[in-house]
């Protein structure tokens, strides 16, 4: 929808949401963050939590319990006036919404291809030499450190691909845009794991930032117009 597209193309752009470029392993576990931008009826919102604020695990689902878990969050995500309640008398209505779990792509398939071609490279030059008993106990012990090297580097890059995080992207029209005075915060309410948000909001006022906890779940939006 040409709405979501311009909007968020404006989160994008504006120096507050640009500050930190966003990297899943770099999350703040409990710190969710939501974006809104304001546009005569029109309300963008996009937000991002890690994996264990929502589901309460950030390793690649398997069990079918841990899947179900995935599929309800995102069809909790997926309604975001039950998660981010807004005042009756601004008369919004979802436009749009998806939701979606993200993972941080494994960064170890090209080094472990060249290192593969590295081994054969290296077999094929051995089967061409002659080899003393001394020699080939060196190979084997290059040939264990190297493996050794692997499985280090394997469980380092497990650990990394770890990193999960549910993004959801809402658009919502609000007939009566003034009267959004007030955010309440629902969201914790449905996750338990979830401790804070960081929301940045964009209207034609300027741009501001806030921070809502889990203790204090009414964020006052009556600055911000």
């Amino acid at each position: 929808m040409k709405y979501s597209v311009s909007l968020f193309a404006l989160l994008a752009a504006v120096p507050v949401f640009a500050e930190d470029t966003r990297e899943l392993d770099a999350h703040e576990h409990g710190v969710g963050e939501l974006n809104i931008a304001v546009d005569g009826t029109i309300v963008a919102m996009e937000f991002h939590a890690p994996g264990a604020d929502i589901v309460g695990f950030e390793y690649e689902a398997e069990s079918d319990v841990d899947l179900a878990a995935i599929e309800v969050a995102i069809a909790n995500l997926s309604n975001p006036l039950d998660l981010f309640v807004l005042p009756e008398a601004a008369n919004c209505t979802v436009v749009e919404a998806t939701a979606e779990l993200e993972s941080e792509e494994s960064h170890d398939e090209h080094g472990h291809d060249d290192h593969k071609d590295h081994d054969e490279h290296d077999h094929d030059d051995h089967k061409d030499e002659e080899h003393t008993d001394h020699d080939h106990d060196e190979h084997d012990q290059d040939d264990h450190k190297d493996e050794d090297h692997d499985e280090h580097d394997h469980d380092d890059h497990a650990e990394e691909a770890g990193h999960t995080e549910f993004h959801a992207e809402y658009t919502l029209d609000c007939t009566a845009p003034s009267e959004l005075t007030e955010i309440e915060f629902a969201y914790f309410d449905r996750f338990e794991n979830a401790l804070e948000v960081e929301v940045q909001v964009i209207t034609a006022s300027g741009a501001l930032a806030f921070e809502v906890e889990r203790g204090a779940q009414t964020l006052d939006l009556s600055s911000a117009f």
